[in-house]
């Protein structure tokens, strides 16, 4: 029994010691795997499960900051193209309540001097249209066209536009003029003084301005020309009145102002007329011209060369008139009419 107890405590022994041995070299082996790999020092059941989900974040993160820098790419791209059909269309150009009111692009120095000079120009003919007193010849030709329902077409020179704008106000008639730095304060002019304006002239835009008197005269207004305007040459008329006869069979009648005093400014290309205080003036009137909706470019020629003859002889006739005898103006009184 002795002996059975010593055998039974040595293989106690020996057990004792393999245990702790393994159990040594399991921790070596341990702690040399956490040198190793120390992301895996405390890795838990749900631990890969966890970093799944955090990888799949990451890659959505990811994917979603790439999609809208290529959108953010893709904008700034086709915002520099130039594609007109993408362009908004430009909004139509108001036409104001006296007719064709646009004005071209002038720089600000400009624009702020137009309504100086029209208020300056606009007071000169205020205080100095009611001291005129006018004689009105060739004016019954005109009644009877009034009378049918016929609006005209009037044409003159330049020069004499402060009394004529005088006479002839409040009365609707549509005015042509330039859509030039002097055109703009003019139009104000006349405007104020109860014109209506078509923008346009021989250089600019006439095309539009004399589609806007056609409409105007469909309407039964009456249409005007400073027929040597805006600049010249001084007496020698356009052939706008001749293309809007034959647009509006309307017809065409030429006149002229003489005064018995004013200023005549030389340095002026027209000459322009400044009549004095208190003066006497006189209107004299030529026949009408027809120019027919047919005609071809001879005819047109034809009736712009007699226009230019019938506005040279009134103006001569208006010009002189203060000079010529008593007898003389009865005689041309008898014959142009009333």
């Amino acid at each position: 029994n002795g002996n059975g107890r010593s055998g039974d405590s040595s293989r106690i022994r020996i057990a004792e010691r393999r245990l702790a041995e393994d159990g040594g070299e399991n921790c070596w082996r341990k702690k040399r795997r956490r040198t190793q790999n120390p992301g895996t020092q405390s890795k838990s059941p749900h631990s890969g499960a966890t970093n799944r989900v955090g990888k799949n974040r990451q890659n959505k993160e990811l994917q979603s900051a790439l999609d809208q820098a290529q959108r953010f790419v893709t904008l700034l791209y086709y915002r520099k193209m130039d594609s007109p059909e993408l362009q908004p269309s430009p909004a139509p150009e108001p036409v104001g309540a006296h007719y064709d009111t646009r004005l071209p692009k002038l720089p600000w120095q400009r624009r702020i001097q137009i309504p100086i000079i029209a208020a300056a120009i606009y007071s000169v003919i205020r205080i100095l249209g009611p001291t005129l007193r006018f004689e009105v010849l060739g004016r019954n030709v005109v009644e009877d066209l009034w009378a049918a329902k016929q609006p005209c077409i009037w044409a003159f020179w330049h020069r004499v536009i402060i009394p004529i704008a005088w006479y002839g106000r409040n009365r609707g008639v549509v005015v042509m003029n330039t859509t030039a730095f002097d055109g703009q304060w003019t139009r104000k002019v006349i405007e104020w003084l109860g014109f209506g304006t078509a923008q346009g002239s021989s250089s600019r835009g006439g095309l539009r301005g004399l589609n806007v008197m056609a409409k105007r005269i469909e309407e039964g207004l009456d249409c005007a020309f400073t027929i040597d305007g805006p600049r010249g040459p001084r007496y020698v008329a356009k052939v706008g009145p001749v293309l809007l006869a034959r647009m509006t069979g309307a017809p065409i009648v030429m006149f002229h102002v003489g005064v018995e005093r004013g200023t005549t400014f030389q340095k002026t290309w027209d000459h322009f007329l400044l009549p004095s205080l208190f003066t006497r003036g006189v209107i004299i009137g030529s026949k009408p011209i027809y120019v027919p909706k047919n005609a071809d470019q001879e005819t047109v020629q034809a009736k712009h060369a007699e226009m230019q003859r019938a506005l040279e002889y009134v103006r001569d006739l208006a010009e002189g008139w203060f000079a010529f005898s008593e007898e003389e103006r009865q005689r041309l009184r008898a014959e142009i009419g009333p």
